[in-house]
């Protein structure tokens, strides 16, 4: 199958931000094939006109089964939303609440023109549960790393044979990680459970860190043990002292910033700047919707808010695309680069809120775009949402599975 986009003002996000006016962009097979003017071929034709073309945006740290609760937790630190959320409520999630929630979730996320996202699932008591998720996150059309792990209340080592068994849910778009209650929170033996556990399968470990009393240097007890390694994805961190940052560093890991719900939730100073002047990989997530809206725009104007001379708009839109893919090793997505996977977006630039800015067209999408200006998104070449609206054939059964799956638990909690 063939697309051509064709006449749009093209936003590359790797190796560096660039605009290339009136430009085309072919997909053949679901990949990139060339970006380019005047590009011809017998291809289904998208006009792009009048649209700003760039990468999917790339989410790396979201609790999608807590769709159902959003905004439950908006006035509440973090030790209320640990018992209200994953105590309360969460104890209380049947697999069809899971369903619901990550099927709208995942195409919430497709709306505001997110096209990956590291689904960080610790709501897992059964089988059921797991496969409710894999299959919810399967039928939306996002492209996903799934984190499967345990509630952090009831602690405990990733299920190893569940974590096995569903390996074979692998394919094109979905990915897995070992997520970890990690060495913040967790007895050493569970955590060196855990990262043997990855190790062997050769997944990701995907883990929210912070300095505790538990654990005042938890990067460094994991180098120390043998099991620091890139392939890990480090969530929050905001606490952490420069010496646990450098071991971050040295070891290769990346870390996934979430603003909103850092900051709401009073989990310490903003990490950013702290990341890049410690030469961190590291990416933009959204967390809970409990807490915080579910796009990335917001996390950007986050990023912004930090002020001018910290991150130009340029490296924020890097953050929220390329970066999050270098964050989840996925190689082949967060740039529109010949070859990549066609996870594409397309924004109407006449809009009311983009006109006046395509003199600058990465400033204007950073500051002043919001998921209503997307028009058309692309996973894998395959279109999920279309003149400004989802596709999916799922979208009407799913929402009322949701407000079924709310009313339950927030009435009965």
């Amino acid at each position: 199958m063939r697309l051509l986009l064709k006449g749009g003002t093209v936003i590359d996000t790797f190796p560096e931000v660039v605009v290339r006016r009136d430009t085309d962009v072919l997909i053949e097979d679901g990949r990139i094939a060339a970006v380019g003017a005047g590009l011809t071929a017998d291809a289904e034709v998208i006009d792009a006109g009048e649209r700003i073309v760039l990468p999917g945006f790339v989410d790396t740290h979201r609790h999608l089964w807590q769709t159902a609760l959003r905004g439950i937790t908006l006035d509440a630190g973090l030790g209320v939303y640990f018992e209200r959320v994953l105590g309360g409520y969460g104890s209380r999630f049947r697999a069809a609440d899971v369903a619901a929630g990550n099927l709208v979730g995942a195409l919430e996320c497709l709306d505001a023109g997110i096209t990956t996202v590291q689904d960080y699932s610790h709501v897992q008591r059964s089988p059921e549960q797991a496969d409710a998720a894999l299959d919810a996150l399967e039928h939306s059309g996002i492209r996903a790393v799934f984190g499967y792990g345990p509630s952090p209340l009831g602690g405990g080592a990733v299920d190893a044979g569940e974590m096995r068994r569903i390996m074979a849910r692998r394919s094109e778009r979905l990915e897995l990680a070992v997520a970890a209650i990690g060495p913040a929170y967790a007895p050493f033996e569970t955590v060196r459970e855990d990262w043997e556990l990855a190790d062997s399968l050769g997944v990701p470990v995907v883990v929210h860190v912070s300095s505790t009393a538990q654990a005042p240097d938890p990067i460094t007890r994991l180098r120390d043990a043998g099991l620091a390694r890139p392939n890990t994805l480090y969530v929050h961190g905001n606490n952490l002292p420069d010496s646990e940052l450098k071991v971050i560093a040295e070891t290769g890991a990346a870390v996934s910033v979430t603003p909103t719900v850092e900051s709401r939730m009073e989990m310490g100073s903003p990490l950013s700047g702290r990341l890049r002047e410690a030469g961190i990989p590291f990416s933009l997530g959204i967390d809970v919707v409990t807490t915080a809206g579910g796009d990335m725009f917001r996390a950007m104007h986050e990023v912004l808010s930090l002020g001018y001379q910290a991150f130009t708009a340029a490296e924020v839109l890097q953050l929220a695309t390329y970066g999050g893919a270098r964050a989840l090793g996925l190689p082949d997505v967060g740039s529109l680069a010949v070859g990549n996977k066609a996870d594409v977006v397309l924004l109407r630039s006449t809009d009311v809120n983009l006109v006046g800015g395509l003199h600058d067209p990465v400033a204007t999408v950073v500051t002043a775009a919001h998921p209503g200006n997307v028009d058309t998104v692309l996973v894998g070449g395959a279109v999920v949402k279309r003149d400004g609206r989802l596709v999916s054939p799922l979208l009407p059964a799913a929402l009322a599975d949701l407000a079924e799956s709310t009313a339950y638990l927030t009435g009965a909690a």
